[in-house]
């Protein structure tokens, strides 16, 4: 009798979670259709739309994302202009977003889907997810939102949201914990409709279940949210803290030589793949600003060259380090270039310097050289 109970309570105890969540499911849905945001990815069925908008809002923040959407697409409509693109075009039109790969890859695979799929975006998990830059989050939302497929979205917002619903302490941002989110996001997710479930989940994380000051007020899952019944939201999620962020001196220089400066190019792969920049490098223990910037400029275009004036000292944080960049005005003594590192380069007047793709730390003294340079020519 004992066994018989014991298996009636275990019974009972799945029909109430699986009414539990068919209500979150029906909450979440019926939320969304009625308040989500206006924006311009979610007026589309267009398969390569949604993908450009996924791979561009994935590192990157909505009110970021919306206008480089929209130059993105006036210049390159579909999926066969990507794809004939010159990478140079594709990085200009990137220009500022950062995270330089997803740019590379989204080209990559453009010309790649031309070639095997009859330019048709895949529909099948295993060919979309072989495409450069397409991981599991890439290739759950896109294909979920696109083509309906049944497959569940887990980024930030989603483990955020899943954290506090279900009380999770698995820490977010530790590697083993993805299959356990994926697994609990699979378990949530709406089959009949997928595309509209995954975007609303998303969407709770980013206007609602938010990292600081949560709005549970306005939640449409408040009553199924296990952290807020025991007021606990605060607690979760979970992280393992992370070391502090290193910070990197680096010394630039803008040579100048007969009016005009010389940038170059970087390799194609890796951080800000592709991109022109000016010639400099990291600063070495015990070194001056102004002697590593003669030495990196000689060491990597064979240059000799004098400073002229200290510019600017430009911070800018990546992913995993920081720099902090001191940018040097130089003047060309002697040599002929070679590169050690970079695979271009060009003389160019300072005017042309916003036709080449360049990182955004170039950008933050960009406006200082024009100025200094006029002000030089004035003297």
């Amino acid at each position: 009798m004992l066994k018989e109970d014991h298996v009636k309570s275990v019974a009972d105890a799945i029909t109430v979670e699986k009414k539990r969540i068919l209500s979150i499911r029906k909450a979440l849905v019926e939320w969304y259709l009625t308040d989500h945001r206006d924006l311009p990815w979610r007026r589309t069925s267009d398969p390569f739309q949604i993908w450009v908008s996924e791979v561009m809002l994935q590192q990157t923040q909505v009110a970021t994302v919306r206008p480089y959407y929209r130059k993105f697409l006036e210049r390159f409509p579909n999926l066969a202009r990507l794809a004939v693109a010159d990478l140079q075009d594709v990085l200009k039109v990137w220009e500022g977003m950062g995270y330089y790969a997803r740019a590379r890859n989204l080209h990559k695979a453009a010309a790649m889907v031309m070639a095997k799929h009859n330019g048709r975006l895949p529909q099948a998990w295993q060919d979309f997810r072989d495409l450069p830059g397409v991981g599991d989050y890439i290739a759950a939302a896109v294909l979920s939102i696109a083509f309906d497929k049944p497959y569940a979205v887990v980024d930030g917002n989603v483990k955020r949201v899943l954290s506090r619903l279900f009380e999770m302490d698995d820490p977010v941002n530790r590697p083993k914990s993805k299959s356990i989110y994926q697994q609990a996001a699979n378990e949530l997710l709406d089959e009949r409709r997928p595309g509209t479930y995954n975007q609303a989940i998303m969407e709770l994380g980013a206007t609602i279940c938010k990292p600081r000051r949560p709005t549970c007020a306005a939640c449409p899952l408040q009553a199924a949210c296990r952290a807020y019944r025991n007021d606990r939201v605060a607690e979760f999620p979970r992280r393992i803290k992370k070391q502090a962020t290193p910070e990197h001196r680096i010394a630039v220089g803008v040579v100048f030589k007969n009016g005009r400066v010389l940038i170059t190019r970087r390799k194609p792969e890796g951080l800000l793949g592709g991109l022109w920049e000016f010639p400099g490098g990291k600063i070495r223990p015990h070194e001056s600003a102004e002697a590593a910037c003669i030495r990196e400029i000689k060491e990597e275009v064979n240059l000799t060259v004098r400073i002229d004036a200290h510019l600017s000292q430009v911070r800018h944080a990546y992913t995993h380090f920081k720099i902090r960049m001191e940018v040097f005005c130089c003047v060309y003594i002697s040599g002929r270039v070679r590169l050690n590192g970079p695979v271009d380069h060009r003389w160019i007047n300072l005017d042309q310097l916003q036709n080449y793709p360049l990182p955004k730390a170039n950008h933050k003294f960009l406006s200082q050289l024009v100025e200094w340079n006029a002000k030089t020519k004035a003297n």
